[in-house]
């Protein structure tokens, strides 16, 4: 396949569909083509982004698309199963920033979601995340970027069932905390800053959808919490896991190295200085991932931290990242950017 490419945008005036076209602008090679929004047809892309004043591009409708290489979809759950038909006839390769593909099974959506309306894609998708499923990537045509919450929880559990440390019965508690950039660009009473600003409020103390992904792809059944806290960008996963037998701080080291050791945004963070663990306000903006852990032998107990960008690793950056794998690219391509510090509030 040819180095240079068109992408385009469906849903490109939401905030991961802003982050997505921030990345394809700087992309070596992805040329963007089009950006779709409703809300916003034939407004510039900057009236939306300040950020993307420089891009000469206006939001045009999605029934209307350009047929590009790669489509990347951020729309809200739901949208993308009804238009699938189209949007595969618009490109080669389809990466879908929804739920609407992440599971493997109908029945899954009959329980976690409202059911599916074409659930013979489901067996063709790829689910996005390269630390999990890279070898399943190149020439995929249907790739599905996972959840944030599930993104920051899986990145941290991985290492210990790839080095059998777990083995998927035992009891695992998983706390996360997002910053207000998850909730998405709509507007509700429990978003704006009046309501929002100093919280640490549990949104979701069971239940949470994102249970469905953790549970497919590690082969887990988690204890599951979600807090909304006065951030706006960040995903912070806190996981409780209580193995079968001891576990030192060796074994633990060598689990995380020998699952992240090669990998290009995965960084181990365990002890030293002011950021001692990982925090979202040290990978803010960038495709990074941070696992940390604590050893706690008096209660039998390991404490694994990791943290993401929800809007980076945890949806465009993965996107990215994927689309990259799938079209035999650089896997780093567009993505190699550092963050800042100091910086404020993510």
């Amino acid at each position: 396949m040819s180095d240079q490419l068109t992408a385009g945008v469906v849903g490109g005036s939401g905030f991961t569909g802003g982050e997505l076209l921030r990345l394809l602008d700087g992309h070596p090679n992805f040329e963007v083509e089009q950006a779709t929004s409703r809300s916003y047809e034939r407004k510039t892309v900057g009236h939306v982004h300040p950020n993307l004043r420089h891009l000469d591009l206006r939001f045009t409708s999605p029934e209307d698309l350009e047929s590009v290489d790669v489509l990347f979809t951020a729309t809200p759950h739901g949208v993308s199963m009804e238009h699938i038909d189209a949007f595969q006839d618009a490109a080669d390769t389809v990466v879908d920033l929804s739920a609407d593909f992440r599971l493997s099974e109908a029945a899954q959506y009959d329980e976690w979601y409202d059911g599916h309306v074409c659930p013979e894609y489901l067996e063709q998708s790829e689910y996005a995340l390269p630390e999990l499923n890279r070898e399943n990537l190149p020439g995929a045509d249907l790739i599905a970027a996972g959840g944030c919450n599930a993104t920051a929880t899986i990145l941290g559990l991985k290492p210990l069932f790839d080095a059998g440390i777990l083995a998927g019965d035992e009891q695992v508690v998983v706390d996360v905390k997002v910053g207000s950039s998850e909730g998405g660009a709509g507007a509700s009473k429990a978003s704006s800053h009046a309501e929002r600003s100093g919280i640490v409020r549990p949104y979701a103390p069971t239940g949470h959808r994102h249970e469905a992904e953790i549970e497919e792809y590690l082969g887990l059944s988690v204890s599951f919490t979600v807090h909304a806290v006065d951030m706006v960008r960040g995903a912070a996963a806190t996981c409780h896991v209580f193995p079968d037998g001891p576990v030192s701080k060796g074994d633990m080291w060598k689990a995380f190295r020998g699952s992240y050791g090669d990998e290009p945004f995965m960084r181990t963070v365990a002890g030293g200085g002011v950021y001692r663990y990982p925090e979202p306000k040290s990978v803010a903006g960038t495709n990074f991932g941070e696992v940390g852990f604590e050893v706690d032998p008096g209660n039998r107990r390991l404490v694994v931290f990791s943290a993401i960008d929800n809007m980076m690793k945890g949806s465009a950056g993965q996107a990215v990242h994927a689309a990259n794998i799938a079209l035999g690219l650089d896997e780093t391509a567009g993505l190699d950017f550092t963050g800042f510090h100091p910086v404020g509030s993510p």
